[in-house]
């Protein structure tokens, strides 16, 4: 069983852990889109646009998203936004625009990741057979949702997490599959099988953090009741386009 995750680890990494770049072949601004030729991406992941200023030295222009992927043509489409992570308004602000030939990068801190598992033995289990992959540890998460008090974990706390901790991607098991989802736009990059026995379960995930604390009202601040629905759930309302998904979620409904 071990050499089975083991080898998923390492499929997963290939894909994942590396920092894909291609130059910008075409812009639209008027839909705020951009495009790339790339022998291989994912829809849904996540990178920014970068600007060449001088050798050596470039801006960052765009937060991008991978929306469409041609396979035949080997052609991304990318939907660009404002780049607000390291805004700071008492620096000046350049008038440059995205064009022709500025460097898409993707999938950029994706060796950094987060597991969401039911229990400690299914956590170190994954993790230890994971190959180029920094795990950050789910007490930090655990921590940050005792400070929000959410005893249920809302897309606002992988947010926060993602941004305070540079988590790029998330793993989440359920029901003896590895749900892959890019942090920031929470789409779903991959599922696959890990067939390790679930039937402890640690609410709302597993972490040394015993007990969460419970804000008086709102979004998140009830504790879970059930591990998979829950996550399959929050899954979904950022993948309802997922057929894959809704089909695991509706057989495990059915086998309840």
């Amino acid at each position: 069983m071990i050499k089975y995750i083991f080898l998923l680890f390492i499929f997963v990494s290939s894909i994942f852990a590396n920092v894909l770049k291609s130059p910008i072949i075409g812009v639209d601004d008027s839909l705020n889109e951009a495009t790339i030729k790339i022998e291989m991406v994912n829809v849904g992941m996540s990178g920014f646009i970068i600007h060449s200023l001088a050798e050596g030295h470039g801006t960052v222009l765009k937060e991008i998203v991978v929306t469409k992927y041609d396979e035949k043509n080997k052609i991304a489409t990318l939907k660009m936004s404002d780049f607000v992570l390291l805004k700071q308004n008492s620096l000046p602000k350049g008038q440059w625009h995205v064009e022709v030939g500025d460097t898409a990068i993707l999938a950029f801190g994706y060796s950094r990741a987060l597991l969401i598992a039911p229990n400690e033995e299914i956590f170190h289990r994954t993790t230890k057979a994971s190959e180029g992959i920094q795990w950050v540890h789910p007490d930090i998460f655990a921590a940050i949702l005792s400070i929000n008090g959410h005893p249920s974990p809302q897309k606002k706390d992988f947010d926060e997490m993602a941004n305070s901790a540079s988590v790029g991607v998330l793993f989440f098991f359920i029901n003896k599959k590895l749900f892959t989802v890019d942090s920031k736009t929470f789409k779903l990059l991959n599922i696959s099988d890990a067939p390790l026995k679930d039937d402890e379960k640690q609410l709302p995930f597993y972490s040394r953090v015993l007990e969460i604390d419970e804000a008086w009202w709102g979004a998140g601040s009830s504790p879970i009741k059930e591990y998979e629905p829950y996550y399959y759930e929050l899954l979904l309302e950022f993948n309802e386009e997922n057929k894959e998904l809704q089909a695991l979620y509706e057989e495990f409904k059915k086998k309840k």
